[in-house]
């Protein structure tokens, strides 16, 4: 059942002036094409353990697919207490070392990147050099209320060292045996972090790919710089969800400045949004042109996101340097980062005693090492200084 988000779609439309007819037209359009496509679906396996097929197909064609109902409701709460918890110690204000009760902030004593900001419906990201320039073109920043805060929380990266219920949804066994089927048994991880998208408020994304390490690969394909989950808590709606052109993870890398020059504004006519309903799981490659308009409607977004590489794109490779500082992968670099999904997996074993764990190839040995426990969650602290970053 998809959300109805008709006061949304008039209410963004109403920033656009005299494009407004033609933005309420599009999202309409986009959420029918987009719930027209035959990449959704439970995430299912055929009587030998494997992932459907029609799902890698589907996924390979298209570059997304939305795997319905994944997380359970139990999950879902899970995750929504300890966001309730984590916001209670956001910094008070963005550069605050406290948080409103006069606790040291979440993430002010972190060498890692943690907590982003940014004003609200703005686009922080697009027509800039952050991130190695990949934001081309800078996206409509339509006017926020007169009562917003200067700021607003957009991002909060290296999450799972903060939620041990997104550690327990990293290591999700039906997501790790899809992760395997594409990127192989020994797979490796990217980053983890939580999209923040609260309603009215929540930042623009800008269109953009992520890859950024292998396009001139002799060796290039549509896998080669890896896909993110995005589950959702909410739902992800035409107004505040990603949008995506299907199909163009496989063609390499796009002049997204020309592309919005044909278009003659920044709605590329062939993108679509990502629909889910809470719960739903989206996977998505890293290749795909994506981006988020500002959510100037009613409903909010969290999306638990966490990615996954193929071990051969990492291994002996220099990083990218945006998500952590560039360095050299080797065996042991990815082995020290990996260790998070020993802990993970352990950890919703212990919450989830009736599910069949996953077993992570590369640790299938070594299992008795990754036992969690506070100390060991307490041990995450700036484990993504060593993210995966290509």
């Amino acid at each position: 059942m998809v959300q109805d988000i008709s006061r949304s779609i008039e209410a963004c439309a109403a920033h656009y002036g005299e494009d407004a007819g033609a933005v309420k037209t599009y999202l309409i359009e986009g959420q029918a094409k987009a719930l027209a496509l035959p990449n959704r679906g439970e995430l299912k396996f055929d009587e030998d353990g494997n992932v459907a097929q029609d799902i890698l197909n589907a996924y390979s064609k298209y570059g997304f697919y939305i795997l319905e109902n994944v997380l359970s409701e139990e999950e879902l709460d899970d995750i929504k207490a300890d966001l309730e918890k984590m916001r209670e110690n956001f910094p008070a204000h963005m550069g605050a070392e406290t948080d409103t009760h006069g606790r040291p902030a979440l993430g002010a004593d972190n060498k890692a990147p943690t907590l982003q900001w940014a004003r609200p419906l703005s686009d922080p990201l697009g027509g800039t050099e952050i991130f190695n320039g990949r934001h081309q073109v800078k996206l409509f920043e339509p006017k926020a209320a007169d009562d917003a805060p200067p700021a607003v929380p957009v991002y909060l990266g290296g999450s799972l060292q903060f939620s041990p219920a997104c550690l327990r949804t990293y290591a999700h066994p039906a997501l790790l045996r899809l992760a395997e089927a594409i990127n192989g048994p020994d797979f490796v991880p990217f980053t983890e972090g939580l999209f923040i998208k609260d309603a009215g408020l929540g930042a623009a994304v800008s269109w953009h790919q992520d890859g950024d390490t292998h396009w001139d690969s002799p060796d290039f394909d549509e896998d080669i710089h890896g896909f993110n989950f995005m589950g959702q808590v909410y739902g992800s709606t035409a107004v505040n969800g990603v949008w995506v052109v299907p199909g163009s993870h496989k063609v390499g890398r796009a002049n997204l400045v020309k592309m919005v020059e044909d278009a003659g504004s920044e709605r590329l006519p062939d993108a679509v949004p990502i629909i889910c309903n809470p719960g739903d799981v989206v996977i998505n490659s890293r290749q795909i042109i994506h981006g988020s308009f500002a959510n100037t409607g009613f409903e909010p977004r969290l999306s638990v996101n966490f990615g996954f590489h193929k071990r051969s794109s990492v291994l002996n490779v220099c990083g990218a340097g945006m998500h952590a500082e560039a360095t050299v992968m080797d065996d042991a670099f990815i082995d020290t980062r990996a260790r998070v999904i020993g802990l993970a997996i352990d950890a919703r074993k212990q919450r989830f005693p009736h599910e069949i764990p996953y077993s992570y190839a590369p640790f299938v040995a070594r299992q008795d090492e990754f036992k969690w426990s506070a100390a060991a969650q307490s041990s995450l602290k700036d484990y993504n200084l060593m993210d995966l970053s290509i």
